[in-house]
């Protein structure tokens, strides 16, 4: 994915192939990326974009990016290639640092699922169909809206607000 020069603040559309997982899936690529059996699954994330959302017939809308088990996974996820992260709520100052070493992008989704859905193209499980709605997914998307809110080590929720 070319990510062109951002700032903090930018408003993007995010259109072509992302990557969807959350809580329960995202450990365990993690897991399998550290123990090189990831790379046997044929998922190539050099350059990918994940969102932080579960896939189900009722559609698709951003979790909170900042709970424990998804915070975890953004370094291990960046040394694996991930360049962009789509979800929603504040992240840790060593999250954002460590997203701005990698030359990585953190995207805040508003939760506006039925617009997400209706521009949702394809999806199909990719690895964990065990985990259902939680498993790992590749979404193409058509446009899903997003405010830039950590890039180079900025965030946007460290700003002063006049």
């Amino acid at each position: 994915m070319h990510l062109p020069n951002l700032f903090v603040g930018d408003r993007i559309m995010a259109k072509g192939v992302v990557f969807a997982g959350r809580d329960a899936v995202l450990p365990k690529l993690c897991a399998a990326i550290k123990d090189n059996s990831f790379g046997s699954s044929g998922i190539d994330l050099s350059g990918a974009a994940i969102f932080h959302t579960a896939v189900s017939d009722a559609g698709i809308g951003p979790t909170s990016s900042n709970k424990v088990e998804l915070e975890e996974s953004f370094l291990p996820l960046c040394e694996a290639g991930v360049k962009v992260f789509l979800g929603k709520g504040e992240l840790h100052a060593d999250t954002v640092r460590a997203l701005g070493d990698y030359g990585a992008v953190y995207i805040v989704v508003p939760p506006v699922t039925a617009l997400l859905s209706k521009n949702m193209r394809s999806k199909e499980c990719v690895t964990y169909p065990e985990l259902g709605m939680e498993a790992f997914w590749r979404l193409e998307l058509d446009g899903c809206p997003g405010i830039v809110a950590s890039v180079g080590g900025d965030s946007i929720f460290e700003r002063d607000v006049q």
